[in-house]
């Protein structure tokens, strides 16, 4: 008996869910348009060779040490978090005579980002030959493909 994972039917809900509105016209990337958490969040690039299955997933702005991949039964889960950074330049005229800073934010968007997307897997993979590099904003997954000659084996009857 296999339990239900409530999370992933969540996250399964939310892919139709982008799914079906960019079938209806691609509204999510519209710049006034609703954004549902999880539908689109990562850009990805599907590519299939005779070997290996490869994404390529957009994520700039992020550092390597932010990104965490996972492959899990028959899909690809990328998370990628950036936390807020606390660190603001200051000039000797922007501190006071007790050392405390006098800052003031006229608008602070730039804090904590997280964005996460799961990718169903068409094929089966091998997931000790996986490999991932991120460079230029641009994270790589190179899935090899698992052999068709490997359906397992077979045990004997006793």
């Amino acid at each position: 008996m296999t339990r239900r994972d409530p999370f992933n039917e969540i996250e399964e809900l939310l892919e139709r869910m982008g799914r079906e509105f960019e079938e209806l016209g691609g509204t999510l990337g519209a710049p006034n348009a609703p954004q549902l958490p999880g539908a689109r969040d990562i850009a990805v690039d599907i590519v299939e060779d005779d070997e290996s299955i490869t994404v390529l997933a957009d994520l700039p702005g992020f550092e390597d040490d932010d990104i965490d991949v996972e492959l899990r039964e028959e899909s690809l889960s990328i998370t990628a978090t950036r936390e807020e950074e606390h660190d603001v330049e200051l000039g000797d005229d922007d501190e006071d005579d007790a050392g405390e800073t006098d800052v003031r934010y006229h608008r602070r968007e730039r804090r904590s980002r997280s964005v996460s997307r799961r990718i169903p897997l068409a094929e089966p993979v091998e997931s000790d030959g996986a490999t991932a590099s991120y460079e230029n904003g641009v994270l790589t997954v190179t899935l090899p493909k698992r052999s068709e000659t490997d359906n397992g084996h077979s045990i004997d009857v006793s």
